[in-house]
């Protein structure tokens, strides 16, 4: 790949240092370097999101539940719209990771049509086995959102990973870097819009940001057989017993 231009659909360019330049100012790190992402990007076929600390700030009330941001939200749609377009086939798998059980969590997995929802799941290097098991993908051919130390065994194993920055564990950013586990640090933390920052950046390095936004803002035909794809999707909940994954009714 050419790490000076990328073309979009549009047919205009997009300079790749230009886009680096605009990650980097907005204080991102790429632990990889961008064209390499880039690379990486092209054999994803599934996004996997922890929950805590990465829709939100990390503050969770005494049932476990913490919020997310539509502004995340619209930004892992136009995600997804823009690999359904980029590949012309089904949607890319979605699933949603988080250690406690959380109705919010529950409530966007089957708003926005994610495919799994994985809840009170200690051990997240299962959700990745089960993944790749039941969906026939490899570990390189998941993206992983994460923020801390209990994601770290899923990060080891997948193809592109996603640390959201957090200013207050500097020392454990160092880490993630100095042991390979981690692609891009965001600039924006979970409570600021971290994932629709990184959401922005892929639609991006796949070459149809223009097309994903118009077509949008227009509601196009195209746009609406994605939602109705998107629609079709029941997520499937699955929790840890006994060092298991069981599927469950939530």
């Amino acid at each position: 790949m050419d790490p000076d231009s990328y073309r979009d659909k549009n047919n205009k360019y997009l300079h790749m240092k230009e886009l680096l330049e605009i990650y980097t100012h907005l204080g991102a790190t790429f632990a990889t370097p961008i064209d390499e992402c880039a690379k990486k990007l092209q054999q994803i076929k599934a996004f996997v999101f922890d929950w805590d600390g990465v829709f939100n700030n990390g503050v969770k009330g005494a049932q476990g539940g913490s919020d997310f941001s539509e502004v995340d939200s619209m930004g892992a749609n136009l995600l997804r719209y823009s690999f359904y377009l980029k590949h012309k086939t089904n949607l890319p798998l979605t699933a949603v990771l988080s250690g406690e059980k959380n109705e919010t969590a529950f409530y966007f997995c089957e708003r926005e049509g994610f495919n799994y929802s994985f809840y009170k799941t200690g051990n997240k290097l299962e959700a990745l086995k089960l993944l790749c098991e039941v969906e026939k993908i490899q570990p390189n051919e998941i993206a992983y959102f994460f923020d801390d130390v209990l994601d770290l065994s899923f990060a080891e194993n997948c193809g592109l990973r996603f640390l959201i920055n957090q200013k207050a564990n500097p020392l454990f950013i160092n880490y993630c870097k100095q042991h390979r586990l981690v692609d891009y640090i965001s600039a924006n933390s979970g409570g600021q819009h971290a994932i629709r920052e990184i959401s922005e950046l892929l639609i991006s390095l796949n070459g149809n940001y223009s097309e994903v936004i118009t077509s949008r803002k227009n509601n196009t035909e195209s746009y609406k057989i994605y939602l109705t794809k998107r629609k079709l999707i029941k997520p499937e909940f699955y929790t840890l017993k006994e060092d298991r994954l069981e599927r469950t009714e939530k």
